[in-house]
């Protein structure tokens, strides 16, 4: 960890001081207890990681010939001195222990004893079953029921240990060691490849191999499952017995005896399943007019091959040492993307056949580390496109069939060593395309110095839900056989053997793909999972795998167009083009003076445009493939309604912001044209959330109904009247105004905030008589009343912060020490109008920042911690978000960052790593190397949760103040529960994410809805509504009543609780419009203190014996919230089941 970031020199000095130590660290660590001790090489105390050390003779010993070696190696193969170590650990963890190959071994040995005394039985029609007993089942859906042939059980002629396990690739979690089992000839028949004779004999052979296993004590739990998805390849899964059931997975695979089929056979080009069979209907056209059926023969091939497979790849990795590691890393960087299981998959097979292509053709050299042979397998798959230029692994004779061949079968083609298989025969294009993106994503990141790419890229998990934008799901998967009936696919049909979800699946993402064109960047879909079923159960029908989902990565210039622009009318793609839209497609004439084909989606604000993907996803499903909209069940936006703004245009508060940004543009162009002032304005800045387009619920300019309020005598302004519900809160927008520096400026604080209350009275006189606006100066700011909103001018001098800090000591000596006074101004008037400024920008390089802010700040207070993590905090978490995505992409909805947001507050190594927000791009790898190691340097002293920015690089002033380690335990908790349910985002459980769990707190106070103002944004909205002293209409720019500004009873109660209780309770309420605030009894808060005089607010006094202590009055306390409350504390609950006095 001392090392972490740092990039290697060219020489070899200056190496030495920072890698050699680690090394030996190492070293000492592995040489076991003794030496351990007693170099006390301890780098984690109490979870936080400690500087190690090391004895003088231990760094100053000369270096050994193999630590040379290794320095040699990670100078310049590794793009950090850590990134090697890192590696090693991590092949260490996913390798498998001499202990588990012990187990694995005398498990197949004892499967293998079994399998040799299998009984043979005599020969029986194909279709006849009954000789199956003990109520096993056949893993194949017998459709059509017609077969012909024989059949009988036999022993297997062989059984040889195949795939990854002897090739020394096999990996962790999830050990799956691969058993060919070889069916005697005599069972076979060579015509057995026609009309699924051969699959459905290798799946009556496995029920077989089931039932006779069934019986055996040395054999734990068997389940059917299919390889990677395909119903036409099951296979046996077996677990061995006890205590070690699931510390691996042994599959049976039924496989054909050697060179018994020909594979010249299979040719893609060839039939292999008859219509007139598969259909039940006499057909009159000869064989050679039958469609071909390629998935179907790779199908068969795959069984062929294994043992060949094997042998190809120990001869490859015999002459590369690394060869093995290498493939543990690609199956570790694909099961991160969910890409290495379930149908059309790119399996660690296919990784292994890569690194052995790369190495056969020369694309990597033979002595290459692990690492290297990872970042040459990304870059390879990053840059070739083996949807249009397929490759072979095959050197054999012509016979063979050719790429191009390949090409016409297949969307993908990566070609076997026998020159007859395609590897990637059930590989959709979208998989592949989703490869190559994640490849040269991946490539990115490990380039870049400010990105730790092990942890980015090995460590950390994408799932379709966080990955990609919007996604949406095919619910009703029986709707697809109507697709395949619509699109006319018997060829394809029979061909995948009646899987009409794989039939129909390549046809609805071109359809896609032509539909959406240039509005997504890559489009994907799930893959789907592997089944497995009790031995004792029907094999499933296709309809019952989990829906089918499509993940869309938006391309944001162009996703929420409304605007579908086709052809001119007379141009021969126009009719293509009317017939991909329907009846949406119409003739249109544009300002341009053009007449075309134009399609026009419905969408006002930007939170309907941005669903506009999917209003053109359920037309062109509907239209082409007869799925009705309500099979589509789209994940894009379902967390809007929480953050809506308005009732009669839906907008997620996007045009509000815009309101708002531009009349304070308006007001700092007329502040900088004001004559009159003794000194001139240098800068005028934003400093609220509104102005950088976060705030959760914008500023809406309101019209005042004057007669709902009371009138004060002496400036005529509006106040609350008495009986009434409180009035529309209306917060003040934050404007920060810095006049220029003048020798006529004091050098005393209270003579500047003079100075500064004079420019509030100047600058609120000019702007009424110039501009007719109803100004209101004070002490500390001047509130302007303009196109209904208020902005609140603070006016500030540079050096007030430096003069608040310096103080004259009795000797006469000049004292410059930090405090808190001059921190707060120096972060109202300084650091927030320059994070407003940046987070503005961010929103203008990413439209949809704003909204993941105002979801992920609307969940924290709805959770009740938005006290504890600030409005900036959470600005600052979510801009990360964006400005360091890896391993994702910056998010293009709303959604997708909320849901990151959450995974980054629920995984984040708060305790001991700096959250680094590279604002601007303006740190360098050196900048987050240096922040990292005064981080570990300083952990002790560092707030819970250091984010470091470019002015931010050592405090953390963001969080210094909160929050505290018991919340920061309190809500990661609650942000690791929360991340699980919201995975299966649907319709109606937006408000379930968002209500707050009320069990863990001690007392409820719970507060009258007529009197909480901003009720109306509350997560459950009641029913009934106040007025609120607002009416609809336009509103005027200037003139009018000063309103009542920021007043809300709940914040001012809410501050008299923690003044008077906050050392016994911690207080917490949601601030959109909450209506309970709850109370959590501070863990000491009982705990019996000696009496004294001073210290009887609030408790009682207990004598036990001569002593005396003081105890909380509970009783007290509670009728203490009531009266505090009045005409506000509806009720209070206290929850005595949750504590005792």
């Amino acid at each position: 960890h001392l090392l972490e970031g740092e990039r290697f020199s060219t020489q070899v000095g200056p190496l030495f001081l920072c890698i050699l130590p680690c090394m030996r660290m190492q070293r000492i660590l592995n040489e076991g207890p003794t030496r351990a001790k007693r170099g006390k090489p301890e780098v984690v105390q109490n979870g936080l990681l400690r500087p190690v050390t090391l004895s003088r003779g231990d760094l100053y010993k000369p270096p050994t010939a193999d630590e040379l070696n290794q320095l040699k190696e990670a100078e310049s193969l590794f793009h950090c001195s850590l990134l090697k170590m890192q590696m090693e650990e991590l092949l260490k963890e996913v390798s498998l222990s001499e202990r588990r190959k012990q187990l694995i071994d005398s498990f197949v040995q004892s499967v293998t004893e079994q399998l040799q005394t299998v009984p043979q039985t005599s020969d029986m029609e194909l279709s006849d079953l009954s000789w199956l007993s003990g109520g096993v089942k056949v893993p194949f859906v017998l459709v059509p029921k017609a077969a012909k042939g024989k059949f009988h059980m036999a022993p297997p002629i062989s059984v040889t240990i195949i795939g990854s396990y002897p090739l020394g690739t096999c990996t962790k979690p999830g050990i799956s060691v691969d058993l060919a089992v070889a069916i005697p000839a005599d069972v076979l028949h060579p015509k057995d490849a026609l009309n699924q004779r051969y699959p459905r004999k290798r799946a009556i052979y496995l029920a077989g191999l089931a039932q006779h296993l069934a019986a055996s004590p040395a054999i734990g739990a068997m389940r059917y499952s299919c390889l990677h998805g395909n119903r036409l390849r099951p296979i046996l899964l077996l677990s061995p017995p006890g205590k070690d059931s699931s510390s691996f997975t042994l599959r049976l695979h039924a496989c054909p005896p050697p060179g018994f089929f020909k594979p010249s056979r299979f040719h893609p080009q060839r039939n292999n399943i008859r219509t007139d069979w598969y259909t039940g209907l006499g057909s009159s056209q000869p064989a050679t007019s039958e469609p071909p059926t390629p998935h179907y023969n790779s199908s068969v091939l795959g069984d062929m091959l294994p043992s060949a497979h094997l042998q190809f790849l120990t001869a490859v990795s015999s002459q590369c040492a690394a060869f093995a590691e290498g493939v543990a890393l690609l199956k570790v960087w694909l099961r991160q993307r969910e890409l290495d299981q379930g149908v059309g998959c790119f399996s660690g097979f296919l990784g292994s056949m890569l690194l052995a292509y790369l190495l056969s053709c020369h694309r990597v050299s033979n002595t290459m580390t692990a690492y290297q042979l990872l970042r040459n397998s990304l870059h390879f798959l990053a840059f070739n496109d083996l949807t249009e230029n397929g490759i072979t692994l095959a050197k054999g004779p012509d016979s063979t069939p050719s790429l191009a061949e390949f090409h016409t079968a297949f969307q993908v083609v990566f070609v076997d060593p026998s020159g007859h298989l395609n590897m990637c025969a059930d590989m959709t294009a979208c998989t592949y395309k989703q490869v190559q993106h994640e490849a040269s994503l991946s490539l990115q990141f490990w380039d870049d110095p400010t990105v730790d790419g092990f942890h980015a890229l090995l460590m950390t998990p994408k799932p379709m839900i966080r990955t990609s934008d919007h996604v949406f799901q095919l619910c009703e998967l029986v709707k697809l056989q109507c697709c395949c009936k619509k699109l006319n696919l018997l060829s394809e049909l029979m061909d995948h053997s009646g899987n009409y979800v794989l039939t129909a699946l390549p046809f609805i993402l071109s359809l896609l793909q032509r539909g959406l064109g240039q509005r997504v960047r890559l489009l994907t879909h799930s893959l789907t999972p592997d089944p497995e079923v009790s031995i004792l159960l029907d094999a499933p029908k296709h309809n019952t795998q989990p829906p089918l989902s499509f993940g869309l990565l938006l391309n944001p210039e162009q996703a929420a167009s409304v605007l579908e622009r086709g052809p001119p009318a007379d141009s021969p793609k126009a009719e293509e083009f009317r017939q991909l839209w329907g009846s949406r497609s119409e003739l249109r004439r544009f300002q341009d003076g053009d007449i075309t084909e134009a399609v026009v989606w419905e969408g006002e604000t930007t939170c309907q445009k941005r669903l506009v993907p999917r209003q053109l996803i359920t037309h062109l499903l509907q239209l082409h493939a007869d799925i009705p909209e309500s099979c589509v069940r789209y994940i894009g936006g379902m967390l809007d309604d929480v953050i809506k703004v308005g009732r009669e245009v839906c907008s997620t508060g996007e045009e509000e912001s815009l309101k708002v940004v531009q009349s304070y543009d308006d007001l700092s162009r007329k502040l900088w044209t004001l004559e009159g002032l003794p000194l001139s304005i240098t800068s005028v800045q934003g400093a609220h959330p509104a102005l950088r387009y976060t705030q959760v619920f914008p500023p809406v300019p309101l019209k005042l109904d004057y007669s709902f309020f009371d009138r004060e005598k002496l400036s005529r302004s509006l106040v609350p009247h008495e009986v009434k519900p409180c009035p529309v809160y209306i917060t003040p927008i934050q404007v920060i105004c810095h006049m220029e520096g003048s020798g006529k400026w004091p050098h005393d604080r209270v003579a500047i905030r003079h100075i500064k209350a004079a420019f509030h009275i100047s600058l609120g006189e000019l702007l009424t008589q110039h501009h007719h606006y109803t100004c209101q100066p004070s002490p500390t700011h001047l509130d302007v009343w303009k196109d209904g909103l208020v902005f609140r001018i603070q006016v500030a001098y540079h050096r007030e912060p430096q003069v608040l800090r310096e103080s004259v000591s009795p000797e006469g000596l000049l004292i410059v020490r930090d405090n808190a006074e001059a921190q707060a101004l120096e972060m109202a008037t300084m650091q927030r109008p320059l994070l407003t400024s940046t987070l503005h920008g961010l929103q203008q390089l990413h439209p949809c920042f704003g909204a993941v802010c105002r979801l992920a700040k609307r969940w924290l207070g709805a959770q009740l911690f938005s006290d504890d993590i600030t409005e900036d905090t959470a600005d600052l978490l979510v801009a990360s978000l964006f400005l360091q995505p890896a391993p994702f992409t910056p998010p293009g909805s709303p959604q997708v960052g909320f849901l990151r947001f959450l995974h980054l507050l629920s995984s984040f190594d708060w305790r001991n790593n700096p959250l680094v927000v590279n604002l601007n791009s303006q740190l360098t790898g050196e900048h987050t190397h240096n922040i990292k190691n005064d981080f570990i340097a300083s952990r002790e002293s560092l707030p819970v949760m250091f984010m470091a920015t470019p002015n931010d690089k050592k405090v953390s002033i963001w969080t210094k103040q909160a929050p505290t380690v018991q919340v920061r335990t309190h809500t990661c908790s609650t942000f690791t529960s929360m991340s699980h349910p919201i995975s299966y985002l649907c319709s109606t459980l937006y408000t379930v994410v968002m209500r707050p769990p009320l069990d863990p707190y001690d007392v409820l106070i719970h507060l009258s809805p007529k009197q909480v103002p901003l009720l109306s944004q509350a997560v459950d909205p009641p029913h009934a509504t106040f007025s609120r002293g607002i009416l609809a209409g336009r509103v005027a720019n200037t003139g009018g009543a000063l309103p009542v500004i920021d007043f809300n009873p709940v914040t001012h109660y809410l501050a008299e609780l923690r003044d008077a209780f906050g050392d016994l309770a911690l207080f917490f309420y949601d601030p959109y419009g909450g209506t309970v605030i709850a109370v959590l009894w501070k863990p000491k808060a009982f705990t019996p203190l000696p009496f004294k005089t001073s210290q009887m607010v609030a408790r009682r006094v207990e004598v036990s014996g001569e002593e005396a202590h003081t105890v909380p009055n509970v009783e007290a306390i509670l009728e203490d919230f009531r009266v505090m409350g009045q005409g506000l504390v509806k009720s209070v609950e206290p929850r005595t089941e949750r504590w005792v006095v």
